[in-house]
């Protein structure tokens, strides 16, 4: 059967500029991180995708090691791409990454403008791309200097095969100081990609900020704290959980007795908003002005529902807001704050 998008897709969603600059992306886009991997597809999956571009999700989030096994996320996505998207490829904005570990040896990951360069040019056949639309150095590496790093930026920028340049997990200190390395070289860091959750707010403390002060756009990942701010957590660890598979980023030993009060505690507040804990979590990320969209990461079609339904309830009372304050405390979750602590 051969898709054919949404007549009206763009009548719902929400979209935002992104910092100072001309693009707009949906509120809600959707990552590739989990679930999109494997040797061919999972059916669900592939709807999920469908799906989330008809609802006007125009922004698909990928990562050279993303499946697993590592690559396969964008060949799935590149297969899409080839066949029905390809009509929609100017309706898209596309973006991977480069800094994790992704092959042997020593320029397998980090920050080298050996490892960036090459890997984006693997992402790029991976996916059949001829471009990306926005690509990321994945992570701060404290062995490489920064200058190298945005070396291998600007390599991919003005060699056309991205139209934007981002970085991810980068601390306040650091992403001014790349940010200004590229300036001089007259590219602009269009957008930063930090976790960030009610019960992961390591951003408040200074990045917010300087995003707002520089003109840079935020995507928040993880928004529901890898699912943790669901009600599958409010009383033990479900047996079909992330947290229970055996190759998984979300370890068991996050979910604390603490971390569920606080889950109970949100969730109280969030059933009073007439949403569920998962709706009220990424409403409440949108909620800070520096963040341009949240990026979610959903298993099915009943997810990805539940997730952009989000929308329809984005106000908060000052009182929600102060409510909200109290209950949530730091989770200790952040699994990205080695990047982020130079």
């Amino acid at each position: 059967m051969i898709y054919k998008a949404f007549d009206k897709r763009y009548s719902e969603m929400q979209y935002r500029k992104c910092g100072t600059s001309g693009l707009k992306l949906p509120l809600i886009s959707l990552g590739l991180w989990h679930n999109f991997g494997k040797k061919t597809i999972n059916p669900e999956s592939k709807k999920v995708i469908y799906k989330a571009f008809d609802l006007g999700i125009t922004h698909f989030d990928l990562a050279n090691n993303y499946g697993p096994p590592y690559g396969s996320a964008e060949i799935n996505f590149g297969k899409i791409m080839k066949t029905d998207f390809k009509k929609y490829r100017d309706e898209l904005i596309i973006s991977s990454k480069a800094g994790y570990d992704m092959w042997a040896g020593p320029y397998g990951e980090w920050g080298s403008k050996k490892h960036i360069v090459a890997s984006c040019d693997q992402s790029l056949k991976r996916m059949g791309l001829d471009y990306f639309d926005i690509f990321y150095s994945h992570r701060f590496d404290p062995n490489t200097p920064l200058e190298e790093t945005a070396d291998a930026l600007e390599n991919i920028y003005k060699s056309g095969k991205t139209l934007y340049v981002g970085i991810s997990s980068y601390s306040s200190k650091k992403t001014k100081e790349i940010y200004k390395i590229l300036k001089s070289r007259n590219i602009k860091i269009l957008i930063h990609q930090p976790s960030y959750s009610i019960i992961n707010r390591w951003i408040e403390k200074d990045l917010t900020q300087t995003l707002i002060n520089y003109g840079i756009g935020c995507i928040a990942f993880s928004p529901i704290a890898q699912g943790m701010l669901s009600e599958k957590y409010l009383k033990k660890i479900p047996k079909n959980s992330r947290a229970n598979q055996k190759i998984t980023s979300l370890n068991k030993k996050l979910i604390t007795s603490k971390n569920i009060k606080t889950i109970n505690d949100l969730n109280v507040i969030a059933k009073k908003r007439g949403q569920s804990l998962a709706q009220m979590s990424i409403a409440w990320v949108l909620n800070n002005k520096a963040v341009t969209s949240a990026l979610i990461g959903v298993r099915n079609l009943k997810q990805l529902k539940e997730n952009v339904e989000s929308l329809n309830n984005l106000n908060f009372s000052k009182n929600e807001l102060l409510l909200i304050n109290k209950k949530a405390k730091d989770g200790g979750i952040n699994l990205w704050l080695a990047s982020s602590s130079y």
